[in-house]
């Protein structure tokens, strides 16, 4: 990764995508498919941005993280602290299980595209059913209500599916308001996705060498303020509008890389 204008575009669509029901990891694959980005080291660099979005979400949810672990030795069982870690345990046990499958056989623009077309369809289809939401605060979501919407995070471990488009939709589904719903995914983001960060650069800690300290801290630097933008605009666009048009991006985009590939146009790697 020693093209700058790369670095700073690969950043700024991690940034934009992460928090958007659009699939983050689905848009890097294809992205880096096209710019035929591929090896050890470009892995590690998408794997170390995504550290720059997690801290946006920090920074932007830093009053409700403060306060979550002020009240954690009060409430303890009942804490918002342990709703999230009971909605990040589905995920974790899941991934866990699935990662290398998911890896080696499902991290292709075709798989990515298909995923892209389903998730939008059930997006539309979940709006078109949720007619009255539950207006709380994403604290006041209950133990049980976190689990469940800890196991449609779950399926986000297939590209192309989205993180926050899983838990979104898994909150709308069990009747919660499409705020409420987005800041719930915001804040279940933080352990998932430092959990994920974490396990893959174990996978290869010899990577992040000096030389490649400059492309990883401007794709940090990028992607955080990018993250950061993207995360406050979209609370001000889902307490007024749907997350339809997301879901209609989502066929629009999986059709187009379909339809590319199906004509030869572009000769997308299927695996």
């Amino acid at each position: 990764m020693d093209n700058t204008v790369t670095v700073i575009l690969i950043g700024i669509l991690e940034g934009l995508t992460e928090f958007l029901p659009i699939s983050s990891t689905g848009h890097l694959i294809i992205a880096s498919s096209l710019l035929s980005l591929n090896g050890a080291e470009v892995k590690a660099f998408l794997v170390v941005i995504q550290l720059g979005a997690i801290l946006a979400v920090c920074w932007h949810q830093r009053l409700t993280i403060c306060n979550a672990v002020k009240e954690l030795p009060h409430k303890k069982w009942d804490s918002f602290a342990t709703k999230i870690a009971a909605a990040f345990i589905p995920t974790a046990c899941i991934g866990l299980m699935f990662h290398d499958l998911v890896k080696t056989y499902l991290f292709s623009p075709i798989s990515v595209s298909c995923a892209l077309i389903l998730g939008g369809i059930i997006i539309i289809w979940v709006e078109h059913k949720n007619k009255t939401p539950v207006v709380i605060e994403p604290t006041d979501i209950t133990v049980t209500q976190a689990i469940k919407i800890g196991f449609f995070q779950a399926l986000a471990i297939f590209p192309g599916v989205s993180r926050s488009g899983a838990t979104i939709i898994g909150g709308l589904t069990i009747g919660l308001s499409r705020k409420t719903a987005t800041l719930f995914s915001f804040l279940l983001a933080i352990p998932t996705m430092f959990a994920a960060t974490i396990f893959d650069l174990m996978q290869t800690p010899e990577l992040l060498t000096a030389s490649a300290l400059p492309a990883l801290s401007l794709g940090f630097c990028v992607a955080f303020i990018t993250a950061l933008m993207t995360v406050k605009v979209l609370i001000n666009f889902v307490s007024k509008h749907s997350f339809k048009p997301f879901g209609y991006y989502r066929i629009i985009f999986g059709v187009m890389i379909l339809l590319t590939w199906e004509s030869g146009l572009i000769d997308w790697p299927s695996v």
